[in-house]
Formats: structure tokens, sequence, C-alpha cells
């Protein structure tokens, strides 16, 4: 359903990425669909694809360069070496003014890493419309969340030992102490509840959770 492209980082450099478009509509609402710590997979592009089919040109910027795991302690050794703060300022940021260039609005939407990423995107590129992260925020100290001037959503899962529920709750005061408008979702299930082709997907949960993401992105990008 989508192609292979390549983008401009605003540093000049190049990267690659996957773009789902909703047939010839070029000036549909643009939608960065960040990827779990697996890499550019069929998984995600999958998501974009199912993004497009909403009516969005829904974009996956490679983070990883080509790299592509399977193996968890793999995903966790190419996520360790990521550089965040680059993979938000220059590869979502291009993503984000790449959609830019014919979409009025854009949005991101991530994923486990890629929703810690979203979060980032949030703060730091002044592009983006809106955010919605999955199960997924960036550590405490990487960003000043209270900077976040657009709206936010968040899902977290109440299992989630990757990304512990006390931080998500910690991260949630911040926001509302500094009337940062957003929205949060708990779910009763593990991390990753929302990937189809991992141990602890939830269609319940993961169901509610798109329901959710869609209303939110239709009502701030559309």
């Amino acid at each position: 359903m989508g192609d292979m492209i390549t983008f401009k980082r605003p540093d000049g450099s190049e990267c690659n990425g996957y773009l789902a478009s909703p047939g010839n509509k070029d000036d549909a609402p643009g939608l960065v669909v960040t990827q779990e710590w697996w890499g550019l997979n069929d998984q995600i592009k999958g998501m974009a694809d199912r993004c497009a089919a909403q009516g969005y040109r829904a974009l996956v910027p490679d983070l990883y360069k080509g790299k592509v795991t399977l193996d968890a302690a793999e995903a966790k050794h190419l996520m360790t070496n990521l550089n965040f703060a680059d993979a938000a300022g220059q590869d979502i940021r291009g993503a984000t003014q790449y959609l830019k260039q014919s979409s009025k609005k854009v949005g991101v939407v991530g994923f486990c890493m890629g929703g810690a990423l979203t979060v980032l995107a949030a703060v730091f590129v002044p592009e983006v419309d809106a955010a919605s992260s999955w199960y997924g925020f960036p550590p405490e100290g990487a960003a000043d969340v209270t900077k976040i001037k657009v709206p936010l959503q968040l899902h977290f899962a109440e299992k989630d030992v990757s990304f512990a529920p006390e931080a998500a709750r910690a991260l949630e005061a911040k926001l509302r102490q500094a009337k940062v408008s957003f929205e949060s979702y708990w779910y009763d299930a593990g991390h990753a509840f929302g990937n189809e082709k991992g141990q602890n997907y939830n269609k319940e949960a993961a169901d509610l959770a798109w329901q959710r993401t869609s209303q939110f992105l239709e009502k701030s990008l559309k």
C-alpha cells in the first residue's frame, strides 16, 4: 500500500521512511508514525497503512537506518544506542516538515520507544500539531514536558514492565501542574498491548485505544 521514500532532515542529511497515502489526496492531514524498538518492520508499516485507510498521509521514519530485529536483546541494544534527541529533532522533525509541504496539519503517533519519542516531538518539533503516545514516555529530565503547547494524548498500561506505571503517574502530575492540555487513559494490560504480533496483545484494550486515538487525531488534525 505504501512506498519507501527519502526525505531531508533539518541538518540537510537524508532519512528513509515508509509513506502510506489515502489515494491521491496530497493535501490530507499528515501523521508521523513512530516505530517500536523492533525497527521499521511489517507491523509498523501495517499501522501506517491503517492510518492511511483513515485518511492520513502516514510516514514512518526509519530511525534505525535499515536495521530490523525480532530479538528482544538486539532490539534493546538498538534502542539503547539510538540518539533520542537526534531521532526526535532530526528524523521526526524532518518527516513532519516533509508532510507539511502539502498537509496543513501533521500529528505524531508512536508506540513503546516511539511513544517516548512522540512526547519528545511534542516538546522539540514546533511543526507538530498533535501527539498521541502509546505506552512510552521519555525518562525524567530528558525534556521539559511543561513546555508542550499542542494537544497531547497518552495511553498507559497498568501492567507495564518496560515503562513503570508510577513514572507515568508522575508525568501526569507534572503535566497537570503545568496546565498542559492533555488526556490520558489507563488499560488493564501489559506493555505493547496494541502490537497484534506481540505476546502482550490485548484486542479489547487495543481497539479502545485505537478508537480514542482516531477521535483525538480527527479533532486535532481534520
